[in-house]
């Protein structure tokens, strides 16, 4: 049973580049978790390995969650978006970080400003004989592993530095010799077990658990470490994290035992794969959030889909599209799977697609708009009329139905935004009809459509009550070549759709154009 009075969860990403679209349903699931309880959804920054820092990557990993609606209640946030979710609470900026501050009562929220911390709780452990200094070499630790591998032993450290007199190694230590810190590990401790909440009873061999390092030579604490140590004094209530990270939970639980805190509850949530079961990884296209909404992805699209990588609402539900609100409402972690989830980008357009005919045109053309997708090659080449705000939101009335993304707008009816139409003069014939009988329809059209008058011309019903009126019973002789000449292209959508987005004077140029091929 859950305790929903001290619900604590936290998303903590390295910061090495863009975040992951399998980051975004690590928070997602924490931030749902967290909303569903009343509790409190922490941004914690873990970058403690500087080898693999990428410049630039805290801002983007805090600035991608905000656009996708999950701003923290604490933690880490962007100074330029302050007010966006912290509200009226007190705020300091980031020693190392300009343009970050951070909210909260159990900070700093960036590990790289703990050291003093993880430094002291190293010793505590170093004077409890829970952990101890090891000097090996890299060379003695590479000859050690080559030694089990010969001898079909499992990859541990053999523990020589923990035999070692307690004088020589505070020599060492005072003489500034490198060296890591490891955890004592005892074998006779018995098997690991802990309840996880997705996975149920997970079991591990203490004998199989090597004496991880705690603190590097550097003097920056491990992942280990420092997650234990964060989640302990963040008080943490549950940790939701990705299944790749369960193979270390037997080494933090050795961790909250020798400290001797409460642990919290795990939850390992299934990985992300490709089509063909392989790991969605970043090395496998484009998987960084900001890329799928740079392409026209809506952000209530991208994180309805997300959330149905490895969840569903359960008692049979066949529901599919969820507001944010919805998904807190329906989130359970006994309804998470433990196989991995394919992530299918046909899934993702279809919902895509749905969102955006939901959408009202002037909120559509506001996110096309803002969103940079009219200034696209296509658009911006078009004749000033076709770039008007009227004008375009004629397309995307029409186009609504059919965009799977915002960045396909003109996509599939370039003709829309066309100067000139270039088209083979055979495809206005209409099933195989002759020059003349074309000929005469095209006039009959153009006839037709000069005749109408403003308000007439405004409404896309009365043209195609009218044209199909003119058509009579063989409405292909005269509504094939009417929509061949608008849009020089053998599929598109209907001729009356078409001639009003363009507009009279502009339908009228393109018939006038065509009978013209036909001399």
């Amino acid at each position: 049973m859950t305790n929903t009075s001290k619900i604590r969860v936290r998303f903590a990403p390295s910061p090495t580049g863009y975040l992951h679209i399998g980051g975004l349903r690590t928070a997602l699931y924490n931030y749902l978790f967290a909303k569903k309880h009343g509790g409190t959804f922490i941004l914690r920054i873990e970058d403690t390995d500087q080898s693999r820092f990428v410049p630039g990557a805290i801002e983007s990993l805090i600035q991608s969650l905000d656009e996708t609606g999950l701003t923290p209640d604490e933690g880490v946030f962007l100074k330029k978006n302050h007010g966006s979710g912290i509200r009226d609470q007190e705020t300091k900026e980031s020693k190392s970080y300009p343009g970050i501050i951070e909210s909260g009562d159990f900070g700093p929220y960036i590990q790289s400003e703990r050291l003093d911390i993880y430094k002291q709780y190293a010793d505590e452990l170093i004077a409890s004989g829970k952990a101890y200094h090891c000097f090996c070499s890299a060379e003695r630790l590479t000859e050690v592993r080559e030694a089990q591998a010969k001898n079909k032993q499992a990859p541990k450290y053999d523990k020589y530095c923990l035999s070692l007199a307690a004088d020589e190694r505070k020599q060492k230590v005072t003489s500034g010799v490198p060296c890591v810190i490891r955890l004592n590990v005892l074998e006779e401790h018995g098997d690991v077990v802990f309840a996880d909440l997705v996975r149920g009873e997970v079991r591990i061999r203490t004998q199989d658990i090597d004496d991880q390092v705690l603190v590097k030579s550097d003097g920056f604490p491990t992942y280990h470490l420092a997650n234990v140590v964060d989640d302990h004094l963040m008080r943490i209530s549950h940790v939701i994290r990705a299944e790749e990270w369960l193979p270390s939970t037997p080494k933090h639980i050795l961790l909250y035992e020798a400290f001797g805190w409460e642990m919290p509850q795990f939850a390992h949530i299934p990985l992300l794969l490709n089509p063909d079961k392989s790991k969605l990884s970043k090395r496998q296209g484009d998987v960084s959030v900001e890329e799928y909404l740079k392409k026209g992805y809506l952000k209530e699209a991208l994180i309805n889909f997300i959330a149905l990588l490895g969840w569903n609402p359960g008692q049979g539900s066949v529901q599919e599209i969820f507001s944010l609100d919805e998904l807190v409402q329906a989130f359970d972690l006994g309804h998470v799977h433990k196989a991995g989830a394919v992530f299918d980008l046909q899934k993702l357009d279809w919902m895509n697609a749905e969102y955006i005919k939901r959408l009202p045109v002037d909120e559509l053309y506001e996110k096309i708009s803002t969103g940079g997708f009219l200034e696209k090659t296509l658009i911006a080449a078009a004749p000033e009329a076709m770039r008007s705000e009227e004008y375009l939101k004629r397309v995307l009335s029409i186009e609504r139905e059919r965009l799977a993304k915002l960045s396909d707008i003109g996509e599939n009816n370039p003709f829309f935004f066309a100067a000139e139409l270039s088209y083979d003069t055979g495809l206005l014939h209409w099933k195989g009809n002759a020059p003349d009988m074309t000929r005469e329809a095209l006039t009959k059209s153009e006839k037709i459509l000069s005749d109408l008058n403003d308000l007439e011309w405004s409404k896309k019903e009365i043209l195609e009550k009218i044209l199909l009126e003119a058509a009579g019973e063989r409405k292909g002789d005269l509504l094939w070549p009417l929509r061949v000449a608008l849009t020089g292209a053998e599929r598109s959508p209907s001729p009356f759709e078409i001639a009003w987005v363009l507009g009279k004077e502009e339908s009228l140029k393109r018939l006038e154009n065509s009978i013209k091929r036909l001399s």
